[in-house]
């Protein structure tokens, strides 16, 4: 999830369509983890707060919310992933699997 957050920030503020894209990989990533076995429903619920934080995001720049609240939101949303990685040590790796 930090690999996510770095990635839609890299640019500076991200476009709502570039948020979307990783909300759909979140989504398909973490469904393949958990019905595998591979994360806990623990780490499937944690990772999916950020999942949905970032959809949160990509509605508010869809209606144009200045650059400066997206970055506040993302803000918040990465020390919340680096919490989430720190307590699922293995999470961030096993996410970064399913990107192609």
């Amino acid at each position: 999830m930090q690999t996510s957050m770095a990635r839609i920030t890299i640019n500076g503020t991200p476009t709502s369509i570039e948020v979307s894209d990783e909300v759909e990989f979140l989504s398909e990533a973490l469904g393949n983890l958990r019905d595998s076995g591979q994360i806990t429903n623990d780490a499937y619920l944690d990772a999916g707060a950020i999942q949905g934080g970032l959809s949160l995001v990509a509605s508010l720049l869809e209606q144009g919310v200045s650059n400066e609240e997206a970055d506040v939101q993302i803000s918040q949303l990465s020390q919340r992933a680096e919490t989430i990685c720190a307590a699922h040590p293995d999470i961030d790796s096993q996410i970064e699997s399913f990107r192609k």
